[in-house]
């Protein structure tokens, strides 16, 4: 199979191509990273980039929390606009079949329940609340303590910054095209993928690369909150498999199929902080009480669908996976 990779030399991007490689399909990256005239929003240019493939893995993105809503245009151009030109071209084209890149920041806040009053869902924590110290959402009808639990795909979705309203809306477009030209469309809502190659730490870096950066530097992890946030850690090169599985499993046409993408092991954000600095040995992590607002408590996904319908198994376990992390390359070094 001749795949379109686009984003394909970005860090998860990469991981795909070379598993496309590894498993005997001929991967195409398409990146400004390496040609700038590789912008997914050029029509021309992604008219040629598809010839002759057979399916694409959508990977090309402005990614993370962002610093504020001043670039919430360059974030809708990137992911948004850039989605409808390559579906565009790809309904020109007679390629139908699509794997989106997806996120589960398009949930907001993950999966709680009452023990008065059963599955609610929160909303946006104060300012107020932050600044003291409350970190943990209450129930919106009585204001008891919550437990939190793993989302399913059939959770709503309550994007709760810029980025994570552009992941929801390539979902919608991804839906639409199916929809209008009979074709397959997948998206991955990948949970806090980590692994070999990610970006140093910059705005847009995921949290397992600044304490992994902060490492490199000899100084302490800063762990934001108390460091209970809750999160999925799931290894990139277990991302890339969802990708071949996604690619290769027969997908129904004319709808937009959702998979959660997560390890199956919630681990706390300090946790992940503790095992990183052990493995790396280095500084132990200093929990510092700051945030960030946009965050999200807990997020932690349930990924039995994709286990079941595509045969899918994550295979790189947690403190394995972050033993080799604590002494990988990160990009930019």
């Amino acid at each position: 199979m001749r795949v379109l990779v686009t984003g394909g030399a970005g860090f998860i991007g990469s991981h795909v191509m070379a598993a496309l490689r590894t498993h005997g399909h001929e991967p195409v990256g398409y990146d400004v990273r390496e040609d700038p005239g590789a912008d997914v929003r050029d029509p021309a240019a992604v008219a040629r980039a598809l010839a002759g493939v057979d399916a694409v893995c959508h990977h090309a993105a402005m990614v993370g929390l962002g610093t504020g809503f001043a670039d919430a245009a360059e974030y809708v151009s990137r992911n948004d606009l850039g989605t409808a030109v390559l579906l565009t071209a790809m309904a020109e084209a007679g390629v139908r079949r699509l794997v989106l890149a997806g996120s589960m920041v398009v949930y907001g806040e993950g999966r709680y329940a009452c023990r008065r009053h059963g599955v609610v869902r929160p909303g946006p924590r104060s300012v107020a609340d932050l600044d003291a110290g409350r970190f943990e959402p209450v129930c919106p009808a009585c204001g008891d303590d919550l437990v939190p639990g793993l989302v399913g795909e059939d959770a709503p979705a309550d994007p709760r910054n810029v980025y994570a309203a552009t992941k929801l809306a390539q979902e919608h477009l991804a839906a639409a095209w199916a929809r209008a030209t009979g074709a397959s469309a997948v998206s991955l809502r990948y949970h806090n993928v980590y692994g070999p190659g990610m970006p140093r730490d910059t705005p847009y870096a995921g949290v397992a690369s600044f304490f992994r950066s902060a490492l490199a530097r000899g100084e302490a992890p800063r762990v934001f909150e108390d460091g209970r946030q809750r999160r999925d850690f799931v290894h990139v090169r277990d991302v890339a498999a969802a990708n071949l599985a996604a690619l290769e499993s027969p997908a129904p046409p004319g709808r937009l199929a959702v998979y959660n993408t997560g390890s199956g092991e919630p681990h706390t954000v300090g946790e992940m902080a503790a095992a990183l600095a052990a493995a790396y040995g280095g500084p132990r992590p200093v929990v510092t009480g700051e945030y960030r607002l946009g965050d999200v408590r807990h997020i932690t996904a349930d990924s039995s669908r994709l286990r079941t319908e595509l045969g899918w198994q994550p295979e790189v376990g947690f403190a394995a996976g972050m033993r080799e992390f604590a002494r990988a390359g990160l990009r930019g070094e």
